[in-house]
């Protein structure tokens, strides 16, 4: 069955749904997208790598003291040296975190022409993570290419800069390479269902239209969601008071 929420359900956020929702939206977007942009255009996933210690930052460098062969000097014994006794203590250990995106691709040229993005939470969440995303954002925007940024989480700061007045759970921004620096918003909150948009390509290309709340739709029932989701709880991240009054109110007309 399809989500019963009327738009992004905060319950998808969770640490638990968040990757396979996350992998599975990206799959319903290239497939969506595929016969919209033939023969012109292909959509391909492709993989950023991001190495991070812990949840936080990169891993860069040479060891300070290694190890060499040892030599004939003599070996002092146990005896000779008084032995202390370590304190034990964990080390942050590097890890390789691998996330999707999509391209389209021009298919005579095999140039990029559009690069969609859905964010995750090493994007978002501060650190060497988001940094490095924000590197590679900067690359494209000061490109030909144009840039599809789909967030869909409400934890961590906006990666795209807000107008003071504007107060949103989720957002979408389409720039379009054509038009920059202006770039559209599509800002919505829990109760609004996720707005369709045009993708940009080249210019005077006809846009295909990506329809977000029908694909969310589609994997919420492809994944079973319904059958491991308990509305009862509150969402993780908690929401603030107010859209848990919403939300209250939904649970109570169900």
């Amino acid at each position: 069955m399809p989500s019963p929420l009327p738009g992004m359900g905060p319950y998808l956020e969770h640490p638990r749904s968040w990757p396979n929702f996350r992998h599975r939206l990206i799959t319903a977007i290239a497939v969506s997208l595929g016969p919209q942009v033939r023969p012109k255009y292909r959509v391909v996933v492709e993989e950023a790598i991001y190495q991070t210690e812990g949840q936080d930052s990169l891993l860069v460098g040479i060891p300070d003291v290694t190890i060499a062969k040892a030599s004939d000097r003599p070996v002092q014994t146990q005896a000779a040296v008084a032995s202390a006794q370590p304190i034990l203590v964990d080390l942050p250990m590097p890890e390789v975190i691998r996330q999707g995106y999509l391209e389209v691709q021009d298919v005579a040229t095999s140039e990029v022409v559009t690069v969609v993005e859905v964010l995750s939470p090493t994007n978002k969440r501060p650190g060497e993570g988001r940094r490095t995303y924000e590197a590679k954002r900067q690359t494209v925007l000061a490109s030909a290419t144009n840039l599809v940024e789909i967030d869909l989480l409400r934890q961590w700061p906006p990666v795209v800069q807000l107008p003071d007045a504007v107060k949103t759970h989720y957002r979408i921004l389409v720039s379009d390479s054509a038009t920059r620096p202006r770039a559209s918003l599509y800002a919505f909150n829990l109760p609004q269902p996720i707005p369709a948009f045009p993708l940009p390509l080249r210019e005077g290309d006809a846009e295909p239209v990506l329809a977000m709340q029908t694909l969310l739709g589609q994997i919420y029932d492809e994944s079973g969601y319904d059958l491991v989701i308990d509305y009862g709880q509150e969402p993780v991240p908690p929401l603030p008071e107010a859209d848990m009054a919403w939300l209250m109110e939904w649970r109570a007309a169900r």
